[in-house]
């Protein structure tokens, strides 16, 4: 598949809602609730998701949507980041009181509560799924979408040089 076809940008987009809709499978399957660093890292999925399908549809502005997909990724890495690093170090917090509410004011939450509403613990002790936490996997997935735009958005510059 060639860097930076609409087939290229349809994938990265279906990878990433594929991904929160395993969030909301654990969500409300396995009943494993989300704090507000998850509903963060689902923003992320979502800019990636939604720019990359944009990039999809307007080859004119392509460029745009590739860089604000990164954007959204660089975001969600940091977030994730901060959150498996709260895990590793238990004796942190994540504070829960002005960011739970924060992320619980937006419209998001409002709108699509069943996506976006936060009332889980950051710290809560979650079963590992093949040995990693779900931040550790959130991170892992955040740098692939991200490095796979911005290895696309190289490729394409060095394509028109």
């Amino acid at each position: 598949m060639q860097a930076n076809s609409r087939a290229y940008f349809l994938l990265i987009a279906v990878v990433s809602f594929a991904l929160l809709g395993a969030a909301l499978y654990f969500q409300y399957v396995e009943g494993y609730q989300p704090c507000p660093l998850c509903i963060m890292q689902r923003f992320a999925f979502v800019g990636i998701g939604l720019f990359s399908l944009l990039a999809a549809l307007a080859q004119n502005t392509r460029t745009l949507w590739q860089g604000l997909g990164m954007l959204s990724g660089v975001a969600g890495i940091a977030v994730a980041g901060y959150h498996v690093s709260l895990l590793l170090n238990p004796k942190a917090s994540c504070g829960i009181d002005p960011l739970e509410n924060w992320v619980n004011a937006l419209p998001t939450a409002r709108l699509l509560p069943q996506v976006f509403y936060s009332d889980g613990l950051c710290t809560a002790p979650l079963p590992p799924l093949l040995g990693l936490s779900m931040p550790a996997w959130s991170l892992i997935w955040l740098v692939i979408l991200t490095l796979t735009l911005a290895v696309g958005l190289i490729r394409r510059e060095k394509h028109y040089r």
